[in-house]
This record gives structure tokens, sequence and C-alpha cells, in this order.
């Protein structure tokens, strides 16, 4: 249980990883995808921290790759630099730059044959979740994925369905109004299974999805930016355009994948908000919540 001092993301999941560790008399290999903005940060603060206790050596960080931002009329953004300005392009990066950083070689030679992604602000993310993992092999799937029943049609989380018979996620950005509303007979959503991004993948799965190049999705954002003037302009407003890739669009790669239904309570404590809603106060409930019964 949290303290009264709290604790760090990063501690949560160290954490988690050396509860696995000591079940099972191994040491599990631990990834972390960084962006160009936050590397330094990360990596000195994982320093500071001796990683919570975690082996160092069983730790690898690595950079996901940028894309430019555009502005309303499609031009490219500069910032304070004096260079073009860009942005992380998304989750679903982690495939590409896990190749070109080396990280599926080293994931190879180490046997590995399961990969689990998860979200660091999701502070009851189930590192190790055998129920998925015997999902995927009891149905012979390359990637097994877990859900939650959406609270409400205007939650904003990614939903599932199905395209052209294949498993795919809509954004809530990306549905339709109609159909996030829409109920079943029993008054239940139609579009009701929540994308919690708490996903396993076969090694083949991962190989296959570095080489693919994922369609783009479009954020709408506020940044800050030099004009033709040189002068520096900070919106308060969403100005620019950023593309971002998602790790959920690699389902699409596969006939199909297994689909675990997981309960809010113990699988789903994210912070996305400074507070209200999904916010570090509402995660430290559900996280003490959790603990008190464990």
């Amino acid at each position: 249980m949290l303290n009264h001092l709290g604790k760090y993301l990063f501690q949560v999941l160290a954490e988690t990883l050396t509860r696995a560790n000591n079940k099972y008399n191994i040491t599990i290999p631990w990834y972390i995808m960084t962006s160009k903005e936050n590397n330094k940060e990360t990596a000195d603060f994982l320093e500071k921290k001796e990683y919570f206790g975690y082996p160092r050596d069983y730790v690898r960080i690595f950079e996901q790759e940028e894309l430019p931002l555009l502005n309303h009329q499609g031009k490219l953004l500069i910032g304070e630099d004096k260079l073009i300005k860009k942005a992380s392009n998304g989750n679903g990066g982690v495939f590409n730059s896990m190749l070109k950083k080396g990280i599926i070689d080293d994931m190879e030679s180490k046997s590995i044959e399961w990969v689990f992604i998860g979200a660091v602000d999701n502070v009851l993310l189930k590192l190790v979740d055998l129920p998925l993992i015997g999902l995927a092999i009891k149905n012979g799937t390359n990637i097994a994925t877990k859900t939650v029943l959406k609270k409400n049609p205007e939650e904003k989380v990614g939903v599932f369905c199905r395209q052209n018979g294949k498993v795919k996620i809509i954004e809530y950005t990306e549905i339709p109004e109609e159909a996030a509303i829409r109920v079943n007979e029993h008054g239940e959503l139609i579009f009701g299974e929540s994308n919690i991004l708490s996903n396993l993948f076969s090694m083949k799965a991962v190989k296959k999805a570095s080489t693919k190049e994922l369609c783009y999705h479009v954020a709408h954002k506020t940044e800050s930016f030099i004009d033709e003037n040189g002068n520096l302009v900070k919106p308060e407003q969403p100005n620019c355009y950023k593309f971002e890739k998602f790790i959920f669009d690699v389902f699409g790669l596969f006939n199909d994948i297994s689909i675990l239904r997981g309960v809010r309570e113990k699988d789903f404590a994210p912070i996305k908000n400074w507070a209200g809603s999904d916010s570090p106060e509402t995660a430290r409930v559900l996280y003490n919540n959790y603990w008190a019964n464990h």
C-alpha cells in the first residue's frame, strides 16, 4: 500500500516485477521507452533512485522516434532552437524503435518468447499477467489484450470493435457520438470494452510489427513556436497537429487476437489528470483498496 509519502510510478512497476521475480525465482528484463524530451531526466531519476532496487543489468532504456508538428495551414512549426519542432510519434512507435535500438536483438539473445507492453501511468498494471499469457497460448494467438468495461459513453478511452473481421480499436476522439451511446437489449454499451494499454505480444508479433509502417492518428495540440518575424508565440488554444502511431493498430496484422475482460478495480487505475477523475488521488484510492485485499 501507499504510505503517507506515496510512491513513484516507476517504483510501483519495479515492485511489481520484483514480486514476480521472487515468486518464480527469475529476473525479468525491464525495457523502458522514453521520449527525446524526457530520456535524460528519466535515466537520471532512475539512477538516483538506484532503480528502486531492481537489478541494473536487467534494465534497458531506449528512445522512441519523433515526427514534425504541422500548423493549421499544413506548415512546419519552428521551435525556440530555430529547428523544426517535433513530437514523439506515439506508443505505436515502440516496435520500430525496438528494432532500431537493438532491443529486439537483446530480447532474442535472452530467449524471450513473450513481451508485455503497458503504460507507466496505470498503477494497477499487471506486468506479469499469467491469465493473459495462458489465454494467448490456449487460443494459439500471437497477441492478447485486456479490457475493462467503459464507465460511461463519455469516458476518454478507445474501445474494441471488429472491422472486416479483424479486431480494431476506435479512439474516443474518432468514434461518432451516436455509436458511443448505442446500447444493446440489456442496456449495455455496444462499444463498451475499453482499451487500457495492457498488451501481450509474441516475439513473432513484435518482429513483424517492427518492420511495418503503422497508420497515423492526428491529435490537436497547443505548442509554442517562432513566427516568421522571429517572435516567440505561446498560443492559448490548440494550434497544431501531432501525428501518432498507436500500439493497437498492430492488432490488424493478425487474423485474430485474444481478449480478456479484466476488472477495473483490479486492473485499471490511470493517472491522466492533475485532479478529479483519473488523477493521482483516484489512483491512490484504487491502489490502496486493491492491496488492502491482497
